[in-house]
């Protein structure tokens, strides 16, 4: 079921292969996690931006380069 789900995303999403797509996901899957985390004050901001400098170096993903450091 999860990979229909991701096959029918990424089918929608025009422009972009199945593996930026997959990179995409990962890291705002764990960026996600990160901001849980923030939000919960079990780490501090700087460490949150260093998880995501980190997150963006280990998955190189298109649309989140563009958006680092911006709230979502």
């Amino acid at each position: 079921m999860a990979k229909d789900v991701l096959e029918s995303a990424s089918n929608t999403v025009k422009g972009i292969s199945e593996k930026e797509f997959r990179a995409e996901l990962r890291y705002r899957m764990s960026l996600a996690a990160a901001r849980r985390m923030l939000k919960e004050g079990l780490i501090s901001k700087k460490e949150y931006s260093e998880i995501d400098m980190f997150l963006l170096k280990r998955h190189g993903p298109l649309l989140g380069t563009l958006l680092a450091g911006k709230p979502m």
